[in-house]
């Protein structure tokens, strides 16, 4: 299983970045697929997730209305759009796979089944 993140860097705060996850080595179709962030000292939360259909979409308040998770099962990627990124979005970004539970997406962390090397996302002010 491979989950490799692309996209992160560094911007000014208000800026837009474009983290995307390119996915191989199990049924990327059947699974929810999320991204991940942690900063230092903080604890890994779940920023936008998106059932396996594409239907269903997930958002922490955080980055509702600024965040847009996408996936195409055909080619097995999920993106993520960010824009009016602020300092407090700085952190690693995950790409992570878990499992549909019928009506809903498994999303914490410790549900997780794959993850992703992460990519660092640096907002200045």
């Amino acid at each position: 299983v491979h989950l490799v993140e692309a996209g992160g860097g560094s911007v000014q705060a208000g800026g837009s970045l474009r983290l995307s996850c390119a996915a191989s080595g199990y049924p990327f179709s059947l699974y929810c697929m999320g991204w991940f962030r942690q900063a230092p000292g903080k604890e890994r939360e779940g920023v936008a997730i998106i059932s396996p259909s594409g239907r269903t979409t997930y958002y922490a308040d955080s980055v509702k209305g600024r965040f847009t998770i996408s996936r195409d099962n055909a080619k097995n990627t999920l993106s993520l759009p960010m824009n009016s990124l602020k300092p407090e979005d700085t952190a690693t970004f995950y790409c992570a796979a878990s499992h549909w539970r019928g009506t809903d997406c498994e999303r914490s962390p410790d549900d997780v089944v794959y993850w992703g090397q992460g990519t660092q996302v640096t907002v200045s002010s």
